[in-house]
């Protein structure tokens, strides 16, 4: 399946939707905000539709336009939105083109939630949850409800993701992270045949859940295992925990790493996935971090494992964290309470929620 060549591609539309949502936030039409700007109307439609691309604007432009934007009243969390929508645009676009393995975004830097999420919104139509209740009543024209790709292009878009996860070479730091990154968005694709080849390129990456402690493919062990669970197949997550973290310092200052950049915590980008082992990563919130993991504690299999062991670890670093946080601590107890409750979790969970909980509970 190939993309409409008849039809050109809107490389810009995720984030063409989010500068919609920050020009009706101020509020503005198009017709005015054109004339705030001193460009022509035809410049803002093409902005907003997705046919000009924001990220293909010059730096020192695009930073005048932001900052213009913003001081004539657009929302600053809508504005907050245009760097994650663009990085989103930018891999949509090399997807749809094929491009080198090379220059793939997806190989030049660990993406985090707020991008994934970015991405599920034009492929799923899900909204990230950082822009909940962002546009208000029905929209008219092009952008509709949701910046979404058009059928032919989302299923051009998820045949290329594929190709790319059976051609990318893992003989580097970029390959490998550009094939963890395509397999991780191929998920996205829950047709039963996209499932059924997502869960055999999983099981195929068995070999790297193999290591104990750190290695170099602790990332794609992690990712696989965690992908695994969102498939409906715990154990190799429940396994990961055992071997490549639970006990070894530097597979826990890889989880806790990988946890502050995905969730935003730690605001430097990276490059490949080596960041993940260093035990003083340069922005790591401890107080952040917990606030990240509570607010987005997921309470499926295997993953409510994952949650309750980074949890424990990183109380185990900070015990002083729940007197920092004495309001989520009191509320994070009577959650845990609930699940200790309920069970459907490992052993080793059950026994580091207890201790979790306790220490909630002591110092509050």
């Amino acid at each position: 399946m190939t993309a409409n060549a008849n039809r050109p591609l809107r490389t810009g539309l995720i984030s063409g939707f989010v500068l919609r949502a920050a020009r009706t936030s101020m509020p503005a039409t198009q017709q005015r905000l054109a004339e705030l700007l001193a460009v022509d109307l035809a410049t803002v439609q093409g902005w907003e539709s997705g046919r000009r691309p924001l990220a293909n604007m010059k730096a020192g432009v695009l930073l005048g336009m932001r900052r213009r934007i913003a001081v004539l009243g657009a929302a600053p969390a809508v504005l907050a939105l245009l760097d994650p929508a663009m990085d989103a645009d930018r891999i949509i676009a090399a997807v749809l083109a094929a491009t080198d393995v090379g220059e793939h975004p997806l190989g030049e830097w660990v993406h985090t939630r707020q991008t994934a999420h970015m991405l599920a919104w034009a492929l799923t139509g899900t909204p990230p949850p950082s822009a909940a209740g962002l546009l208000a009543g029905p929209r008219r024209g092009p952008a509709g409800a949701a910046p979404l790709l058009a059928p032919d292009d989302r299923l051009a878009f998820f045949d290329r993701l594929r190709a790319t996860v059976e051609t990318a070479p893992r003989t580097d730091a970029g390959g490998i992270l550009l094939h963890r990154q395509a397999l991780y968005l191929s998920s996205y694709d829950h047709s039963p045949q996209a499932v059924a080849w997502t869960a055999q390129a999983l099981r195929a990456r068995r070999g790297a859940l193999a290591g104990h402690g750190w290695t170099p493919r602790w990332a794609e062990a992690r990712s696989t295992a965690a992908a695994l669970a969102r498939l409906g197949d715990p154990g190799p997550l429940w396994d990961f925990i055992e071997r490549a973290m639970a006990g070894d310092d530097d597979g826990e200052a890889a989880n806790l790493n990988y946890w502050a950049y995905w969730l935003g915590v730690a605001h430097q980008p990276q490059a490949d996935d080596t960041f993940m082992r260093d035990r003083a990563l340069t922005g790591l919130d401890p107080v952040a971090l917990l606030r990240a993991l509570a607010d987005g504690m997921h309470f499926a299999p295997g993953y409510v494992d994952l949650y309750t062991h980074s949890m424990w670890a990183l109380l185990y670093a900070h015990p002083w964290l729940p007197q920092a946080l004495p309001a989520l601590s009191a509320s994070l107890a009577g959650r845990l309470d609930r699940l200790l409750d309920e069970g459907g979790i490992s052993p080793r969970s059950r026994r580091e929620l207890g201790e979790v909980h306790y220490v909630l509970y002591q110092n509050r």
